[in-house]
């Protein structure tokens, strides 16, 4: 099987393409494939970013405890 790479890029014109990352996997005569890539709507935010800006809960320990084991006990009504 051939190897492949995937790596993305801008055309900058109809004959250039200026890719994001190096390709060092190859030398010479390589085959090239174009297909847009759609647009990210996310904010750029990795998911740990996000939840560490967010306040801390307030619930305590007990609470949250209590509430799993209601959960849990419903599991064995059914």
């Amino acid at each position: 099987m051939e190897k492949t790479v995937v790596v993305q890029g801008k055309l900058v014109d109809p004959r250039h393409i200026e890719l994001d990352e190096p390709v060092m996997e190859f030398r010479g005569a390589v085959e090239v494939v174009v297909r847009p890539v759609a647009e990210s709507r996310s904010s750029g935010r990795d998911a740990f970013e996000l939840i560490e800006s967010m306040p801390a809960g307030s619930r305590e320990k007990r609470d949250i405890d209590r509430q799993v084991a209601d959960e849990r006990s419903a599991w064995n009504e059914r």
